[in-house]
């Protein structure tokens, strides 16, 4: 974490002696959900008669719009001696392989009403576990009364940014480890705010499993999440976003007991750090964030500390975070929305079926997670990665990574190396 904490201070210093401009609003679309979709503003006077995408169609009291999502992902693994000896040891034993990730259908609309209204439905066909399940899915009511917007069902709670995001829309192929401890989704009611003029957006949001009680996520009883972040520089106009945030969390976990893993952020993989199954009857976590861009040019961090109250244990504290920087090199600029606080797809005006090469994109990102401590012994990973994106066209993306990382468990420390490639196929 002393690494991490170091780049981050001298990106602050950075980042915080460059001119700051006054905040813009997005005036022409409503939120479709809190992932970063959008539709097309409409009102009662001219509901139906804007230029709407062929995969939607106005029914007069809503419109429907339909999307699907497909995920395929290939992964090969490498190990050095040390690596060997600690697979036998913890049971991890990658294959090399194609796998389809997941399968996404998308259902969504605007109602015809005086407030703005949309509904989301998102249903997920797993790979791994050949089974269906409910994304985010719920109602989006626009409460200008509350500067903001309430969102009610199932969706993210809203800690971290990258979190937050539509997994589609992400700059890597999975999310840092740090956020792992965090589920992926949560059934409730949740608050999202911005003020312009004070440059501050923040979401609050309360869950509990009452819905989703035995599927996988569902690891808490009850969970409230916070996030807070400002807007020194938002000048859409110019393709500049500073962003600095921070994420709050309780949760009183599901019966008495949690269990924390991860992947090397490799979905192929299997789990390479895991505390395996603990008592504890709560947990509390804090997060930091930062994010610039500058038009092609995006930098980033996030740091995470996750404390469970487990007297049995020792109150282990979990530490990770990461830090990345991206560049455009076609030139575009990833957009960012204040409805959540996070950014949204990559624009690819450069088509590969118009005679354009696409949109690309260069990476590379550092990512650490700590499970060990206290009498817990989860395991320490630490993993670079420079990537490359090809956005063919807006629905169409390629996927390459290297990965390089060092596990530290059962007393060996071993090296893990990773090539992965994505396909992914989206239309929204």
């Amino acid at each position: 974490m002393k690494g991490l904490k170091t780049l981050w201070h001298a990106a602050f210093l950075h980042i915080l002696l460059c001119q700051q401009l006054p905040a813009q609003e997005v005036k022409d679309t409503v939120p479709d959900g809190t992932q970063g979709e959008i539709l097309t503003k409409k009102n009662t006077t001219d509901f139906g008669k804007t230029d709407k995408p062929w995969n939607q169609i106005n029914f007069g009291f809503t419109t429907f719009r339909f999307g699907v999502g497909a995920l395929f992902e290939y992964a090969a693994f490498g190990m050095d001696k040390t690596a060997n000896e600690q697979s036998d040891s913890i049971g991890y034993d990658p294959e090399t392989g194609y796998k389809l990730r997941d399968f996404r259908v998308l259902l969504s609309g605007q109602v015809k009403s005086k407030r703005f209204i949309t509904w989301k439905v998102g249903l997920m066909y797993d790979g791994p576990t050949h089974s269906w399940f409910l994304r985010e899915s719920g109602v989006m009511v626009g409460v200008p009364e509350l500067w903001g917007h309430i969102f009610v069902g199932r969706t993210k709670e809203g800690f971290s940014l990258n979190k937050v995001m539509n997994g589609y829309a992400g700059w890597t192929m999975e999310r840092q480890m740090a956020i792992d401890v965090i589920p992926i989704l949560a059934d409730g009611i949740k608050w999202m705010g911005y003020l312009p003029k004070k440059k501050f957006l923040w979401n609050l949001g309360i869950f509990t499993d009452w819905l989703s009680k035995g599927q996988s996520f569902s690891t808490y009883d009850w969970q409230t999440a916070a996030r807070l972040a400002w807007l020194p520089i938002n000048d859409e106009s110019g393709k500049r976003v500073l962003h600095i945030g921070t994420s709050l969390r309780y949760g009183k976990t599901l019966d008495g007991k949690i269990r924390l893993r991860s992947r090397p952020e490799a979905f192929p993989a299997p789990y390479i750090i895991d505390t395996q199954t603990f008592e504890s009857d709560h947990s509390t976590h804090i997060g930091g964030e930062v994010y610039y861009t500058k038009g092609p040019l995006m930098l980033g961090s996030e740091l995470y500390a996750h404390k469970f109250h487990a007297p049995k244990s020792g109150d282990p504290v979990f530490q990770g975070g990461d830090i990345v920087a991206s560049y455009i090199i076609t030139g575009q600029s990833r957009p960012y929305t204040t409805v959540s606080g996070i950014y949204s797809f990559v624009p690819v005006p450069n088509s590969i079926l118009k005679g354009g090469i696409g949109t690309i994109e260069v990476l590379l990102r550092y990512s650490q997670l700590d499970l060990t401590d206290g009498t817990i012994t989860g395991g320490k990973f630490w993993r670079l990665t420079p990537a490359v994106n090809w956005y063919l066209t807006p629905s169409l993306r390629l996927g390459f990574a290297y990965g390089y990382g060092k596990l530290d468990r059962v007393n060996m420390k071993g090296v893990h190396q990773f090539a992965q490639a994505r396909l992914q196929f989206v239309i929204l």
